[in-house]
């Protein structure tokens, strides 16, 4: 198994990429800390890995509260003794903010989408440090690396931010033995129906810069973080790594 006896923590492991994530890691022999607010959906996340064998617990978190991240941190060590893999997936979308222009909608998407990620990494590294190895994979989006008429522009910002802080804490830690990548989804299943670029005919339009010419699957997205998690990757620091069917391409 690819990641056995590992321990991972997967921010926004209830639901979509992170609960696809969560049971693909459990399946490939990690320790899985499903953590997010949402109780119920997470612990039936926990529920299934369970279920199919897999290794997994729920732990609440808000991204956005460092006092959490810390009493989250100390329990999964006191439960497992490390931290191998800190998958930063937990994030807000842009696309169902009417208002472009909105203040409360900038500061609210940069707070969960990059201070959630700078604080997971953060709260991580020192015992990451302490063991000489680690790997963190920050889930962006392809709206960090080309702008769009159809988000809020802070949604491209806190992309954007996750993209190049990456890239500086792959610099800044790889002589500790850290590893930290990023992974750029493009268009995805919509979590909300027919809002915002749910809209089956914007959706359309936006289709039409796939070169796929299809949406793609959580589990695509799940079985890249895999990768440049694993072992597999292990002279891969700093990289960015579209799962889009080709967009960013053109």
């Amino acid at each position: 198994m690819r990641l056995q006896n590992k321990v991972s923590i997967v921010t926004g492991g209830a639901s979509g990429m992170g609960a696809a994530e969560s049971a693909l890691f459990a399946s490939e022999g990690s320790n899985v800390v499903v953590a997010d607010m949402k109780i119920e959906d997470g612990m039936e996340v926990v529920d299934e890995i369970k279920s199919t064998g897999g290794n997994a617990i729920f732990m609440e978190l808000d991204v956005t509260d460092e006092e959490r991240w810390e009493v989250v941190v100390a329990d999964v060590l006191k439960q497992f003794g490390t931290i191998d893999i800190l998958v930063n997936n937990a994030g807000i979308s842009g696309s169902y903010q009417p208002d472009i222009m909105s203040l409360e909608a900038y500061d609210r998407l940069m707070n969960v989408n990059s201070r959630g990620v700078f604080l997971g990494m953060r709260s991580v590294l020192p015992t990451m440090c302490e063991s000489g190895s680690g790997s963190i994979v920050n889930i962006s989006s392809i709206s960090g690396i080309v702008g769009q008429s159809y988000v809020h522009m802070g949604y491209n910002a806190s992309k954007g931010a996750v993209r190049i802080m990456t890239k500086s804490a792959a610099v800044q830690y790889a002589e500790k033995g850290i590893r930290v990548n990023s992974v750029h989804p493009g268009i995805m299943p919509p979590m909300v129906s027919s809002v915002g670029t749910a809209d089956p005919e914007t959706r359309k339009i936006m289709l039409e810069d796939v070169p796929m010419n299809r949406v793609g699957l959580v589990g695509e997205v799940a079985n890249a973080v895999l990768f440049l998690a694993s072992d597999e990757a292990s002279y891969i620091t700093g990289a960015e790594l579209p799962v889009d069917g080709g967009l960013t391409a053109r």
